[in-house]
């Protein structure tokens, strides 16, 4: 018995010791995450903002992403720092638990339900280009970010009347769903719900990386040449070549009916390629959505996976270290959507640079933004 107390008293201290320097990396990890997201999305926030060439369909959605991830990191981080100070326990009442709580819950539901939404209206701008610059105007974004608020807000409202019961979980160190094994259990329809939107998000960008391929197949060419007068064509292939012609600046008269009904550009010769940078365009603004819907999958699956190990098993021994890892990678989604942003889209680059000139030190022209 004497070995023993003296075990347990020698290994006290280790043990205190191991559990301030894991709260110390967890409040200087948190913060970290913390002002990047702060930093980022509120830069971000301003550019869209200010910079009238960016007042776009998609760069709207991409300001109530950098807008909802500033609210989150505002209001709902201090609170998981507090519970790490306070030694892994809330220090304040259950109504503010089940409200923080909420609020992180509808958070992560908005970014899903919002990223399938631009997903759709990615795959519209690629596959139906003229419906989509029709339709999508500042009112279609409105009404589409109301209702994925309402939806939202409809998916984490019914925790706080203990349907799916909001609690403080210490191992996770936050206020979020309890959740039970499954006979018990009133979290899997939330958890299946959030599994099914990010998955239909992800067909919706295969059927849209599907169109592109099946698009890029050319025809086979018309073996019979056209006969030319005085830059006059006719047979097989006349009318394309007539406006190829007109194009090059070799011919004359009206215009060709080929070309009649595709966007004018401010140069008249560059009519044909503006639709092409107009498309290269549209599949990088899909390639950066696309990139921060992996991104959020990759952040919130071993969380995710956490979860429905608890429901499914029962007493399902998840690790501590494995869990709290999981946890903070889910709040990191919230730092992620800026970085992305700058790095694969050139457009927010220079206008950053034209619009902020004295604090990244170079001195940009304001001049039109054309993607090549």
């Amino acid at each position: 018995m004497a070995n023993t107390s003296e075990l347990g008293e020698s290994s006290s201290p280790s043990f205190h010791n191991y559990a301030s320097a894991a709260s110390a990396v967890k409040l200087a990890s948190l913060g970290l995450i913390m002002g990047i997201s702060l930093l980022g999305n509120a830069s971000l926030s301003l550019l869209l903002l200010k910079d009238s060439s960016l007042h776009k369909a998609h760069y709207f959605f991409l300001l109530d992403l950098c807008l909802a991830d500033v609210v989150r990191s505002a209001v709902c981080f201090p609170f998981v720092m507090a519970s790490i100070s306070g030694g892994s326990a809330w220090p304040y009442s259950a109504l503010c638990c089940k409200l923080v709580a909420f609020m992180s819950v509808l958070f992560c539901f908005h970014v899903a339900f919002l990223l399938f939404c631009v997903s759709v209206t990615r795959y519209m701008a690629i596959a139906h280009h003229r419906f989509y610059y029709k339709r999508m105007n500042v009112c279609t974004c409105a009404a589409v970010i109301c209702m994925v608020w309402t939806l939202s807000v409809a998916m984490a409202f019914p925790p706080v009347f203990d349907v799916g019961t909001y609690k403080f979980i210490r191992e996770e160190e936050q206020c979020t769903f309890e959740h039970r094994y499954l006979k018990a259990n009133d979290t899997l329809g939330f958890m299946l719900m959030l599994a099914v939107i990010v998955g239909t998000t992800h067909v919706v960008y295969v059927k849209m990386l599907c169109f592109v391929y099946d698009h890029r197949k050319m025809k086979p060419a018309q073996l019979v040449p056209a006969i030319s007068q005085n830059w006059t064509f006719h047979g097989p292939g006349a009318t394309g070549q007539a406006a190829a012609n007109w194009i090059a600046g070799f011919g004359r008269g009206p215009t060709p009916p080929t070309l009649v009904g595709i966007r004018q550009a401010s140069h008249p010769g560059n009519r044909r390629l503006l639709v092409l940078d107009e498309f290269k365009m549209e599949k990088r603004i899909g390639k950066m959505y696309y990139i921060i819907t992996l991104t959020f999958l990759i952040l919130w699956a071993p969380y995710i996976s956490a979860c429905y190990l608890r429901i499914f098993v029962r007493g399902a021994p998840v690790p501590q270290l494995y869990l709290s890892a999981a946890v903070w990678m889910s709040f990191a989604q919230a730092g992620a959507n800026p970085i992305i942003s700058f790095l694969f889209n050139k457009e927010l680059r220079v206008r950053l640079r034209a619009c902020f000139p004295s604090c990244l030190g170079t001195q940009t022209p304001m001049e039109p933004y054309c993607v090549t």
